[in-house]
């Protein structure tokens, strides 16, 4: 995958959203208990923080965006936020549901949020909002109360994180894909997100780093935990399963430690902006 975030390169030309939202769960659902048990649960130190700095609290209505297996939404919830969530996978959203019971979560198309103007206190999404989906910011800001808050989190310099090995199985799908997947994370670059943010009218826009370390018991859960995911499911669509967990397996190995975990530290940009109030 070429993800090179250059802080010298102007912010990216955003291309038009992909017509059929339904199509994502073709890769993000097709190992879906393997991504809710496997992959998700690295995320934490990544929603909690988020969850931290947005200052969530008993009685705030939140949306999480993009939500996966709700995961996120779960640990919100901990805090007494009355939680919703959407997401294009019917397999995760399953799952969604059966972590939040009670909780407003629904199969449905980022790009037009099936939720009336102004519904929320608080709109997050980890790393679901993408260069390619622009129209989502609109509406997150369409959707939250005058004085509400954002905030998402994205890829920022995958290349020079201490766990780039990580993702270096993704990068074996065909190249138009691996180009489209350097086009979904280039709101990491310096000033791409701020723009974004401030072209649907967010205000107080602050960018921040946000801890994003993955761990794993051994070579095979690892392979089995990226596997699960939306941009291995091209990748093993180009080369096949068994050659991929294969090469997964193999770029594990070279990172084991005597009597410690597998260890991947990403490099993740958080955004947290407000919308103005009345």
């Amino acid at each position: 995958m070429n993800t090179h975030h250059d802080s010298a390169l102007a912010p990216p030309h955003y291309e038009a959203e992909p017509s059929d939202w339904t199509l994502v769960d073709q890769g993000w659902g097709h190992h879906a208990v393997d991504f809710a048990t496997l992959s998700e649960p690295g995320n934490c130190r990544e929603y909690v923080s988020m969850h931290h700095r947005l200052g969530i609290d008993a009685g705030d209505r939140v949306l999480d965006v993009a939500c996966g297996s709700g995961l996120a939404l779960e640990l919100a919830r901990v805090r007494g936020a009355e939680c919703s969530g959407i997401d294009a996978s019917p397999r995760l959203i399953a799952i969604a549901l059966d972590r939040n019971h009670g909780a407003d979560i629904r199969v449905g198309d980022m790009l037009a949020l099936p939720w009336r103007d102004s519904s929320f206190d608080i709109v997050t999404s980890f790393r679901g909002v993408w260069g390619t989906t622009p129209g989502a910011v609109g509406e997150i800001y369409r959707v939250l109360v005058p004085g509400g808050r954002v905030g998402i989190t994205v890829w920022g310099h995958i290349k020079q994180s201490s766990g780039a090995w990580a993702l270096r199985p993704l990068a074996m799908a065909a190249a138009q894909k691996v180009a489209n997947q350097a086009a979904m994370v280039s709101l990491g670059r310096q000033g791409a997100g701020e723009e974004l943010l401030a072209r649907y009218g967010f205000v107080d826009i602050e960018r921040t780093t946000i801890p994003c370390s993955w761990e794993f018991a051994d070579p095979l859960s690892f392979a089995r935990a990226i596997a699960s995911t939306g941009p291995a499911y091209e990748a093993i669509e180009h080369v096949g399963q068994d050659a991929f967990l294969d090469f997964a397996v193999e770029q594990a190995r070279a990172q084991l430690r005597v009597g410690l975990p597998l260890r991947a530290t990403i490099d993740v940009v958080g955004y947290i902006a407000n919308k103005p109030a009345a």
